[in-house]
């Protein structure tokens, strides 16, 4: 044995070295392995601009107001993901210099109807399909995750109008950009266009004696957000459950 291996004074060293050198490549990989974790949920909050597109105000953003609100996001996987949120604005707009605007049985219209102002709060309450134009993550790897990626939205909800005391079913459509800030941390920029079933959202219904139906002639309001969250609820790769 000696002469296949013959000992050196310095082969202590070498073995040490080599100990050393096995162990940083078994133990580096199983230490990344635990910074991918997948997450299964987002929570966080919003901040933005809210408008109401309504018999007082017939430009998107003519009439703006802060928006703000929560939101839950469930991750199906890199591609999709479904989102739960809860926001709030203040409607607003004024009747004045609006041609034709009376009341809803068409007779002669008061003063008051002539110089009417919508105020209140409005209360959303959604939930959304996301999108992703591609895979979403934090560490590209064979995946090819992106940090940065587009995505749609597109949901069903509710909408409560404080003054009016009126609750409408609501559709809200929209379009968004992502970006992974931190293995758990996410901001998104996006735009949402709600579609709502109801004519009382600015505290009147048929001013300008138009019927309506559907979504035609109804009350409907546009957000731009700015969100950020935090991943929570890891997922255990070593649960059969999961």
């Amino acid at each position: 044995m000696s002469r296949l291996l013959p000992l050196t004074p310095h082969m202590p060293v070498l073995l040490r070295t080599l100990a050393l050198a096995i162990a940083v490549l078994v133990l580096v990989p199983s230490a990344r392995a635990q910074d991918d974790v997948v997450y299964r949920m987002e929570v966080g909050g919003a901040l933005g601009i809210g408008s109401t597109v309504t018999d007082v105000n017939a430009r998107l953003y003519g009439q703006n107001s802060a928006a703000a609100g929560a939101l839950l996001r469930f991750v199906i996987n890199p591609r999709m993901a479904l989102k739960t949120q809860a926001l709030y604005a203040k409607t607003g707009g004024n009747s004045l210099g609006l041609k034709g605007f009376l009341p809803a049985d068409g007779t002669q219209a008061s003063a008051e109807r002539l110089n009417f102002t919508a105020s209140g709060n409005y209360y959303d309450l959604s939930a959304l399909y996301e999108l992703h134009f591609l895979p979403y993550g934090y560490e590209r790897g064979y995946q090819g995750y992106s940090r940065l990626v587009p995505f749609i939205q597109m949901g069903l909800g509710l909408t409560y109008a404080q003054e009016s005391k009126a609750l409408a079913m609501q559709v809200p459509l929209g379009l968004g950009l992502k970006y992974k800030a931190g293995r758990r941390l996410n901001i998104a920029l996006e735009w949402q266009m709600h579609f709502t079933t109801g004519d009382k959202l600015d505290g009147l219904e048929a001013p300008l004696t138009i019927p309506s139906s559907g979504f035609k002639n109804k009350d409907h309001y546009g957000m731009t957000l700015l969100t950020l969250t935090y991943d929570i609820s890891p997922l255990c790769p070593t649960c059969n459950k999961d």
